[in-house]
């Protein structure tokens, strides 16, 4: 089965360009196979500016984004791998979507494997806190 966050990556990038919002894609940088500009890395991640008129060749595939762009003037191939992608957002308005899964966040939610085959879950527990 092919993994979900591709299919979102590209309905929220359409979504903005349709809006005429730039989007931006966080990217960990330190994922194997990732191609970014090294001297804009900080803390191990980088942003993207993805808007159509920055970038040439946009592929937003399957299993890896690709497109060529320049930095500091110096044109570059970028391939990033899907599982690199951290977010993809507007940067406008920041709406978008962030992704916590390293896997491409085709994992069951935890609750659907934690009560499965188990009966009835227990009761919740409720403190006041002041």
């Amino acid at each position: 089965m092919t993994l979900l966050k591709p299919y979102l990556v590209r309905a929220i990038y359409d979504w903005i360009v349709d809006n005429n919002f730039t989007p931006y894609l966080l990217i960990n940088a330190e994922v194997e196979n990732a191609v970014v500009p090294r001297q804009y890395v900080q803390d191990g991640k980088i942003v993207l500016n993805l808007r159509p008129q920055a970038v040439q060749g946009l592929s937003l595939g399957n299993t890896q984004i690709e497109f060529s762009a320049r930095f500091g003037g110096n044109p570059m191939h970028v391939q990033i791998p899907i599982k690199a992608v951290l977010a993809v957002y507007a940067k406008e308005n920041g709406k978008g979507m962030i992704f916590d899964d390293e896997n491409g966040g085709d994992a069951p939610p935890p609750a659907a494997e934690s009560f499965a085959g188990k009966g009835k879950p227990s009761r919740p527990v409720l403190k006041v806190v002041k």
